[in-house]
């Protein structure tokens, strides 16, 4: 990877972090527009806009910080574990997936239970499946379970501030952007650095050779 191809990396999930924390605010943060709607008011909800931009960049850099972090761990654990780096993972994302309920659970000791709160892990493990799938489609079988191991655990650790609050607004403000730039960042990646299937390199081969034999029997 090149500094000219990082440099437009990087503004990308800039701009992927502050727009989609606009977006979000506009559902999760409506007090923070509705008194500059009536009367209208554009430069304080320019303002308004300018403000959670500025909290997408942070969540931005954060993803960032968190999948360079997550690369070089991913590297480790197959160099020192090797075969058994896979059945770490899968113990780590259990692990993460139940501390999410029970940690927060008990954190906010709510009226409403543990459903609330298995809810939300079990749709952030969802959408990582579909990520850890597509990026599977994409590259290889082996990347599925790294995938979701980056999406369910990577993006679980990024989202602590915002969890340690309580704060459902703070909450989804936060999660919208991680998983907007995680996921990009993930499907991203093989396309710079140029990944090319081993099985598809070598059906390529095989009908070059194919062809080649056809050629000589004509």
């Amino acid at each position: 990877m090149t500094i000219r191809v990082w440099f437009k990396f990087f503004i990308t999930l800039l701009a992927i972090g502050a727009v989609s924390t606009v977006i979000t605010s506009f559902f999760v943060s409506p007090h923070a527009y509705e008194p500059y709607l009536n009367p209208f008011n554009a430069w304080e909800i320019f303002g308004a806009v300018l403000w959670y931009s500025g909290y997408g960049l942070v969540y931005s850099v954060i993803a960032q910080m968190g999948f360079f972090a997550y690369l070089t761990i991913h590297q480790f654990g197959k160099g020192f574990f090797g075969y058994f780096w896979k059945y770490g993972q899968i113990i780590i994302i259990g692990f993460v997936l139940f501390e999410l309920v029970y940690l927060r659970y008990h954190q906010d000791a709510g009226p409403e239970g543990l459903f609330p709160y298995i809810v939300v892990a079990a749709m952030l493990f969802v959408y990582a499946l579909a990520v850890a799938k597509v990026k599977a489609m994409e590259t290889h079988q082996r990347a599925f379970l790294p995938a979701i191991f980056f999406m369910v655990v990577v993006t679980t650790v990024e989202w602590i501030p915002a969890l340690q609050t309580g704060e459902a607004e703070w909450i989804m403000l936060m999660i919208v952007p991680l998983l907007a730039c995680n996921t990009y960042q993930l499907l991203k990646l093989h396309r710079i650095v140029g990944f090319n299937n081993p099985e598809d390199t070598q059906k390529q081969t095989n009908q070059q050779s194919n062809n080649q034999k056809s050629k000589k029997n004509k």
